[in-house]
């Protein structure tokens, strides 16, 4: 009995040690109008697009999970700037400017690369996981008929990506 009792306790010991990633939310900023989103997609983020009114706010923006990518959400229309990741690299940071829009778009890769987009103008915000270990996983928030209004970041384990080689579409 007590061997049995040892041994459960040693099992359950080593069980809640393991290494688990947590998930977190970084909180919407902006006004918050418009119709609500949130990106999907399986796998890893492998690519970044984001759409921009010339020396304003972003119109659009999109995620590419495992080469796939997600639907845009926004406005089409304006410059566009995209950010391919390497297998190895994940979004560590989002920042950026808001008021009535997002104005400003600024990601942080795992490597100390960073994309950036739009117009410095507004609110400064600044997005990351409270696990060292985490990565992007999902953008969330609302968008109108003129652009991205507000913003959220979800931040979870990194799913690595199991079609490492695949080209991009």
């Amino acid at each position: 009995m007590f061997f049995f009792l040892s041994f459960t306790l040693i099992c359950t010991s080593s069980l809640a040690s393991a290494s688990t990633i947590g998930f977190s939310y970084s909180a919407s900023v902006g006004n918050g109008g418009g119709i609500s989103y949130a990106t999907e997609g399986n796998g890893r983020i492998t690519a970044i697009r984001v759409w921009e009114r010339p020396n304003s706010f972003v119109t659009s923006l999109q995620l590419c999970y495992d080469y796939i990518w997600s639907e845009r959400i926004g406005k089409a229309g304006g410059n566009l700037q995209e950010m391919q990741l390497y297998d190895d690299e994940t979004i560590i940071q989002v920042s950026g400017k808001h008021s009535n829009f997002i104005f400003q778009l600024v990601f942080v890769t795992s490597r100390g690369r960073f994309f950036s987009a739009g117009s410095p103008t507004g609110f400064s915000f600044h997005f990351y996981p409270t696990d060292s270990k985490a990565g992007l996983r999902l953008l969330s928030g609302r968008y109108t008929s003129s652009g991205i209004t507000s913003l959220g970041a979800h931040w979870g384990e990194v799913i690595t990506n199991q079609y490492r080689g695949s080209r991009r579409r």
